[in-house]
């Protein structure tokens, strides 16, 4: 059997690399969102520091020496060589190795009969009956929403719109719990639901995947003709590159199990879409009304969906402000002016407006790290110029035991 060598020059994979404390001593945590290998990799904070290095342009002795330069700090390059052996052990660094442990894990993937519902006995009940009983008991303090009432229109056919946190549920249920009992008429009957979620561990436009969704109620097939008509446009290679992230995305995942809930455990036709980030619109100047690949995948769904009763779900939380997210803690101040913010987004999604909620957005140069950004916008597109926004919940969640940072999150209904 041919052994697999550290590469020369090492580069490191995107991770996530989070202080750790273990007995009494600092280390970092360095943890793999696809999990090509199980567990995570705990090193000794001045190793870690020489992590920065890891860019695939430098041999152990430059790193060496760079680390020595930069920290003030020998460091040997037999130590460096060690790294670079554990790090590729755990399939971190871009190389051979990780690239099969990326194909196999795919296949495997792809061979399951469903995506699992990863969260299912961590963040919510596992157990149908017990899960039902929680969502249940969110929307007790809000009546439900009457198929006759002046306030909703009749659902024959046509495009209906939702946006819907995907904070945890202790402490977004009451959000999500309005938001969803407003759209239940609408979502039960919905014959195609376009779920559009925030990709927190990779930045590619969109990213597709064949699998059906599990919950706990079941399956949500799908719709593998949308998703054809999508990858026609973008291409296979782009569709399903960052495919895995798929697995462990709970954006997708929490707002699949409330989509099933109020649907009372029907499955409906499913297309679940990760999408990155629209910075290179929003640092470049340019506008995304401009990307040819945000029409050419917007016309895709549009076409799909035609003739149909679909409902576009947005999963999407809104700004994270404070120390927990890198800036200063939050005084009165700072959340009167974050709640500010709020409101001028949520004002520009009362109008149906994509324009002007990106524009809030590019101004303020994403201050207040929305996280929503690119699934609100694509769904405001997708919805058209004469779609209007109703506020159904607001929340301002704790993001830290000191309560020094904060999530906001918001439902809407889009009609």
């Amino acid at each position: 059997m041919n052994r697999i060598t550290a590469p020369a020059r090492p580069k490191l994979r995107p991770i996530e690399v989070r202080p750790h404390a273990h007995n009494g001593q600092t280390y970092f945590m360095l943890r793999d969102p696809l999990e090509l290998r199980d567990g995570s990799l705990l090193l000794p904070q001045p190793f870690a520091a020489a992590l920065s290095l890891f860019d695939g342009t430098r041999t152990v002795e430059e790193i060496a020496a760079v680390f020595a330069l930069r920290f003030g700090v020998p460091l040997e390059p037999a130590l460096v060589e060690q790294l670079v052996e554990a790090v590729d052990e755990a399939c971190l660094l871009e190389n051979e190795r990780s690239f099969a442990a990326h194909k196999q894990k795919t296949e495997s993937y792809r061979q399951e009969p469903f995506r699992p519902a990863r969260l299912a006995g961590l963040g919510y009940p596992q157990d149908p009956a017990q899960l039902f009983g929680l969502i249940e008991s969110y929307l007790a303090p809000f009546p439900p929403v009457s198929a006759t009432a002046n306030s909703t229109p009749a659902v024959t056919a046509g495009w209906f719109g939702l946006l819907s946190p995907h904070i945890d549920y202790p402490r977004g249920g009451p959000v999500y719990a309005q938001v969803w009992q407003q759209a239940a008429v609408e979502i039960r009957s919905a014959d195609l639901v376009i779920l559009l979620g925030t990709d927190h561990n990779g930045d590619d436009p969109f990213t597709l995947t064949r699998q059906n969704y599990a919950t706990p109620y079941g399956v949500l097939p799908t719709a593998q003709g949308a998703v054809d008509a999508v990858v026609d446009v973008i291409g296979e290679e782009a569709a399903f590159a960052g495919e895995l992230r798929h697995i462990n995305e709970h954006s997708l995942e929490l707002v699949a199990v409330w989509l099933h809930h109020m649907r009372r455990g029907e499955p409906v036709e499913m297309v679940p879409i990760l999408v990155g980030s629209l910075y290179r619109h929003i640092w470049g100047g340019s506008s995304p009304e401009e990307d040819r690949q945000i029409d050419d995948v917007l016309a895709a769904l549009s076409a799909a969906g035609h003739g149909r009763r679909v409902a576009v779900v947005a999963s999407g939380d809104m700004s994270h402000v404070g120390a927990a997210f890198g800036g200063d803690p939050l005084d009165d101040e700072a959340r009167a002016r974050v709640r500010q913010d709020d409101e001028n987004l949520i004002a520009a999604m009362r109008r149906g407006s994509a324009s002007d909620f990106f524009d809030l957005i590019r101004s303020a140069r994403d201050r207040n790290n929305v996280c929503g950004v690119t699934p609100i916008y694509l769904m405001l597109r997708l919805l058209g110029d004469d779609v209007r926004g109703e506020l159904h919940g607001y929340a301002s969640c704790p993001a830290d035991a000191e309560d020094a940072s904060a999530v906001t999150v918001c439902g809407m209904v889009f009609r």
